[in-house]
């Protein structure tokens, strides 16, 4: 199946290439970790001699406190099928369709290509063309950008479809002319789609910021030491997030440096000057997005699960990318590269924003919700009030689940069990 291109151009808008890069950069800065943001500021010092970057936390009475690195805990990083499979469960109902995206996503490649013979799929009549097409556009809606393309060329196009700002002449040489661009044969294109050279130098410079390998920064091989972005804090009776400094940071100019070479009559240095100003305010703006974006998705998580916080068995209720999305008027994909890799530090423990989300996998007696991890309670529950000479078994769990109005398979309570890393009935009888 190929992209729509003739429907996709008509419909794009017309932006000038410079917002469309600080688009994508502001993108990229949200998805950062807080480990992440730290070495890319590092960069950013050093290629910048008028910018200083400073992590200090400091608290309202101006007194220094602990160093937030004390909060670090070791965790793996994520593999994209993971990844995916977080954003599918939490932004697609349990439907045929999800199936089917569930199945694409299966297999796609460590690079993080399409490695299904979608012709194939359509001649042997496992799947109708329309089910297909829907569950590729709800696959290539998932982070990161360009994930689930069957060839590079797809790839790029994704790219640039999800990229906010879709530049039109991007698009169009890489939908036209991909060949002679992969060939490298500039001029021909320059001639046949009637370009300026700086047109072109302008689409080669966007390019040249999209990835061939998107699925590339996804692996669960390595480990890490992460340090909470958001801490909890009880003002007047109510919960808050406040922003670390590893949110933050605090990025100063250094406007008497920059001001005793602005008088320099080198045309080179006014012009190396004036870039250098110009991404410390763009850096500034793209961060403060990032603290507010963080922030905000915090204290939504916070008004949710507000029993999570208060009460002393911390329960979840169930809560998807999409309410989240839908109530601070941002798109889906920016919710998970806000919650992906960033932790909130509370008085019990350090838990990961992505946490907080979890998609309803059962209704109680009147109608509300109920997560995976609350069923999960309950069961924790029946298991350590049993009678250790004669063990619940998998079907008892069920039976008494099935009594409170919860309807679920036993194999269902045996994988539950076993996450809840509970050894069967056999296992946990006791004689005396």
């Amino acid at each position: 199946m190929k992209l729509q291109q003739d429907v996709n151009l008509q419909q794009k808008q017309q932006v000038n290439l410079m917002m469309t890069q600080k688009m994508q950069q502001s993108i990229q800065i949200l998805k950062f970790n807080a480990s992440e943001l730290q070495d890319y500021l590092a960069q950013v010092e050093l290629e910048n001699p008028f910018i200083s970057v400073s992590f200090k936390e400091v608290s309202s009475s101006n007194q220094q406190i602990a160093d937030i690195s004390e909060f670090a805990v070791e965790t793996k990083s994520q593999s994209l099928f993971e990844y995916l499979m977080d954003q599918i469960n939490l932004t697609m109902r349990k439907t045929v369709l999800r199936d089917w995206v569930v199945y694409l996503a299966q297999n796609i490649d460590q690079n993080g290509y399409l490695t299904l013979d979608t012709t194939k799929l359509l001649k042997d009549g496992k799947i109708d063309r329309t089910t297909l097409d829907d569950a590729l556009t709800l696959l290539w809606r998932l982070d990161p950008p360009g994930v689930g393309a069957r060839n590079l060329q797809e790839c790029l196009l994704l790219q640039i479809e999800n990229d906010r700002g879709q530049e039109e002449l991007a698009y169009q040489v890489i939908a036209k002319n991909f060949e002679l661009f992969t060939q490298r044969k500039w001029d021909e294109i320059i001639k046949k789609m009637k370009l300026s050279k700086e047109e072109f130098q302008g689409v080669l410079d966007y390019v040249k910021t999209l990835s061939a390998a998107p699925g590339k920064a996804y692996d669960q091989s390595s480990t890490a030491y992460i340090a909470p972005d958001l801490i909890v804090e009880k003002v007047d009776g109510k919960y808050q997030a406040r922003a670390t400094s590893l949110v933050k940071p605090k990025i100063v100019f250094r406007k008497s440096y920059y001001e005793s070479l602005v008088g320099t009559l080198d045309k080179n240095v006014v012009i190396y000057l004036k870039e250098k100003k110009k991404q410390y305010a763009s850096l500034l703006e793209e961060l403060q997005m990032r603290q507010r974006t963080i922030e905000r998705v915090g204290q939504e998580i916070i008004a949710h699960q507000y029993d999570f916080f208060a009460k002393s068995n911390h329960p979840l209720k169930p809560l998807l990318l999409r309410d989240v999305a839908q109530k601070l008027q941002l798109h889906e994909s920016t919710i998970s590269r806000a919650v992906n890799g960033k932790y909130l530090q509370t008085d019990f423990g350090v838990f990961e924003l992505r946490s907080f989300f979890s998609q309803a996998v059962n209704y109680d007696q009147d109608g509300a919700g109920i997560s995976a991890a609350k069923i999960q309670e309950q069961i924790q529950r029946l298991i350590a009030t049993e009678d250790k000479q004669k063990p619940l078994s998998d079907q008892k769990i069920l039976d008494k689940l099935q009594a409170d109005g919860l309807k679920l398979s036993r194999r269902t309570v045996a994988k539950y069990r076993e996450k809840l890393q509970i050894p069967a009935a056999s296992k946990r009888k006791r004689f005396c």
